[in-house]
């Protein structure tokens, strides 16, 4: 599904598994970045929906996790073996990653089994700008929901676009949530001042204003 010029989402609950948050996508149609990776069990449909998009296989160069649950990174080590891409995330939730966390990933409520994965980049600043292709990227530590929480911006058609997954939430005390983190972190991706939000669960959401409320209705 086409969102912008340059942002996809080629994967999600209705879009390759029940299971798994949104994959997104962005490329400049020489060098690609996945955003999430699913669960792993909708995979091949991922790469379905990638080739249905007429992306170049051979342009994804890297996988960007914004934290560590399940339905976002069960499937990391999958499309890490199928593209040879770099896989990106916070310092603070690439240890569950790596070592395949069962409870802190919640890979148990799933009634399943987290395949670890390296990360090849990890980040521990506040703020990082990553090149993709000709695109800037940044990448913002949204510590809350989990404690390497991420979301991440790009320019494109002349408008914001922010992919804050799981802005929802949930907080949890076995996830290592924390509540004041979270909404703190919630008033930064206000400040952002977004003009489109790309959502884990909850769909995209298009203009300043519906992004706003989407976010607000969360504090």
């Amino acid at each position: 599904m086409q969102i912008t010029e340059h942002v996809y989402q080629v994967g999600g609950s209705t879009l390759s598994h029940p299971s798994d948050a949104a994959i997104y996508c962005v490329t400049d149609g020489k060098v690609t970045a996945l955003i999430d990776a699913g669960t792993g069990d909708g995979h091949d449909r991922v790469l379905k929906n990638i080739a249905k998009e007429n992306i170049d296989a051979s342009t994804i160069h890297y996988l960007f996790l914004t934290h560590c649950h399940f339905d976002h990174v069960g499937g990391a080590h999958k499309l890490r073996g199928t593209f040879n891409c770099k896989v990106i995330a916070h310092q603070l939730d690439a240890q569950y990653i790596e070592t395949g966390d069962q409870y802190v990933t919640a890979a148990n409520w799933y009634g399943s089994f987290l395949t670890p994965c390296p990360i090849d980049i990890k980040i521990n600043e506040r703020e990082k700008l990553l090149d993709v292709g000709k695109l800037k990227l940044t990448m913002y530590h949204i510590p809350g929901h989990s404690p390497g929480s991420v979301a991440l911006t790009v320019e494109s058609e002349g408008k914001l676009v922010l992919f804050g997954q799981d802005v929802h939430g949930p907080l949890n005390d076995v996830l290592k949530s924390n509540r004041d983190d979270y909404i703190q972190s919630l008033e930064f991706l206000l400040s952002l001042d977004a003009d489109i939000l790309c959502e884990g669960h909850f769909g995209v959401y298009f203009g300043k204003e519906e992004v706003k409320n989407f976010i607000e209705s969360f504090l």
